[in-house]
């Protein structure tokens, strides 16, 4: 038996796991590396190197690609995701520096329940009972975690939620920008805006790095470039809704290197609001799949785009 022939009998479902537990893999030790990096640095100055080691990654792709793959007539919109985003990533980066890693993760997964309220605003989804009930859920699970009038809440836990929710808007915008633009267009812009904009205010708080330090910091930005190219794999193996779940694989490995790195623990009460948000997540991920995926016709693969499909029943329609 060919050994490549074991490689390719690997299904989509299996090959999209395989690649979303690698990307967990490599953004939990993004995390820790932020961490220690945040007891160096500034979490200003942290995520000014995040983005400039973004844009060198991106460059290349230009040269190969041309100005021309950037011409676009949504430049304000681009600007305005990558405003969002800078805020999201602030707030994370300084969250991070703050709260113990295994809550502030957990609080992060609340980001699909957000992306859910946002999508009825900006993208005028209709969304129905069964998911507005997983959000509240969810958001449940939020407050088990944070468990206000039973102890005292770091207020840097707040930024978690509020990167969250600016996650989920700039996800809303992702889908606006990719009627038109390339995915290439919109994350190349993304890293151009955020670069010279989270210099500014990292100049503020400035310190050189050491040589060693600096090794830090560009392992940063390649564990985070390794992550979103295992975690696009994922995606163009398998449906969301087959890899989504995996995603979740993060919170143990983060409580192991908040554990053995940092000496942080992961309480009863964590886990338990983080089982409750991720249950609510992967419901919703599934409501979203059944909304958006035709009765008795598979998923749609590469050489089969322009190829009609055949709507949903209503009733298939109103079960959301």
């Amino acid at each position: 038996m060919q050994t490549s022939s074991t490689a390719t009998a690997l299904s989509d479902p299996v090959r999209g796991a395989l690649w979303m537990t690698a990307s967990c893999v490599f953004f939990a030790v993004l995390t820790g590396i932020i961490r220690y990096l945040s007891e160096l640095f500034d979490p200003l100055e942290i995520v000014f190197f995040r983005n400039l080691f973004g844009l060198a990654v991106m460059l290349p792709w230009l040269l190969s690609e041309g100005l021309g793959t950037l011409r676009t007539r949504r430049l304000g919109l681009h600007a305005l995701r990558a405003a969002i985003g800078l805020t999201a990533m602030i707030c994370w980066f300084v969250a991070i520096s703050r709260v113990n890693l295994s809550d502030a993760v957990a609080l992060s997964f609340t980001t699909p329940l957000f992306a859910t309220a946002v999508a009825v605003f900006m993208l005028g989804e209709v969304v129905r009972a069964r998911r507005w009930s997983a959000v509240l859920v969810g958001f449940a699970g939020a407050m088990i975690i944070l468990r206000p009038g039973f102890h005292e809440i770091a207020p840097a836990a707040f930024l978690v939620l509020l990167s969250a929710a600016m996650m989920a808007i700039g996800m809303s915008l992702i889908k606006i920008l990719s009627r038109t633009d390339s995915t290439g267009a919109i994350v190349f812009y993304m890293v151009l805006f955020l670069t010279p904009a989270s210099l500014l205010p990292a100049l503020f708080v400035w310190r050189t790095p050491t040589p060693e330090e600096f090794v830090w910091l560009i392992a940063l930005g390649g564990v985070a470039t390794l992550g979103h190219l295992c975690l696009t794999r994922a995606f163009a193996a398998a449906e969301a809704t087959q890899v989504v779940p995996f995603d979740f694989f993060r919170l143990p490995l983060i409580a192991l290197i908040g554990y053995f790195a940092f000496g942080e623990a992961l309480d009863a009460w964590t886990g338990l609001g983080a089982a409750i948000i991720i249950g609510s997540s992967v419901y919703i991920a599934h409501r979203e799949a059944v909304h958006h995926r035709p009765v008795a016709v598979p998923a749609a693969r590469p050489e089969s785009v322009g190829v009609p499909v055949r709507p949903r029943p209503a009733a298939r329609q109103a079960a959301d």
